[in-house]
């Protein structure tokens, strides 16, 4: 991977947080890890450039984030807008979901994801 992803000085950080999953984000990662949505491999706790984000798949250049409650500060809101614009300027998506919808439409949420895949995996 080129230096704009997984640099080492967040490396620890990244390890820290795939060690304190939230319970949205390990109810998720049960449905990604093992390539086992739609054969696609998931990466958590993924950095690009100075960001970590929540789920990565380098094949689909596709970011899926999870918003708890600090996502409805608004200077929260505005720093997440200006991270997706600059991680999408890199020519991937970014998408979000509220926490909540993981635990309450958790299928619906795997099938959004799918909306959002480019290619088709020979193992779907």
């Amino acid at each position: 991977m080129s230096k704009t992803h997984n640099q080492r000085h967040l490396e620890e950080r990244r390890k820290e947080l795939r060690k304190n999953l939230t319970p949205a984000e390990a109810t998720l990662w049960k449905s990604l890890q093992r390539k086992q949505l739609k054969g696609r491999k998931f990466r958590r706790q993924h950095s690009i450039q100075n960001f970590i984000v929540d789920f990565y798949c380098a094949s689909e250049g596709l970011i899926v984030e999870l918003d708890g409650a600090v996502h409805l500060d608004f200077a929260q809101q505005n720093y997440d807008l200006e991270r997706t614009e600059i991680l999408e300027n890199l020519g991937l998506k970014v998408i979000r979901f509220e926490n909540r919808l993981i635990f309450e439409h958790l299928s619906e949420v795997l099938e959004e994801i799918i909306c959002h895949f480019k290619t088709t995996s020979s193992s779907e």
